[in-house]
């Protein structure tokens, strides 16, 4: 299983970079996968939509669909491949430390 290192944060992760081990994530470990995504910083905008995903996924088992993602935090899909290049399934579901989606986000 390949581990993920940067500055003092050490984790388990996929052959895609998600997590192994979501319990183990913080602030910190958010921080350090957005850098592989090429997001340098997470801004008010980022927190609300890692924290969007955080809640549904911790009430519902599953990463939501795209529709219900931009309805629900008021970000047009634009706007979601901004704060996030490489998508909601791929940059925001592994920055928020959600298992990797099986399907649409």
């Amino acid at each position: 299983m390949p581990t993920f290192e940067w500055n003092d944060v050490k984790i388990e992760v996929d052959e895609d970079g998600f997590m192994e081990n979501p319990e183990e994530w913080n602030e910190r470990v958010a921080l350090a996968l957005a850098s592989t995504e090429g997001v340098t910083e997470l801004t008010e905008d980022h927190w609300k939509l890692i924290n969007y995903l955080r809640d549904y996924y911790q009430k519902f088992g599953i990463a939501p669909m795209i529709r219900k993602l931009c309805k629900e935090t008021g970000f047009p899909l634009k706007k979601v491949y901004e704060l996030f290049p490489s998508g909601p399934a791929k940059g925001a579901c592994k920055v928020a430390g959600l298992a990797k989606p099986t399907g649409c986000v």
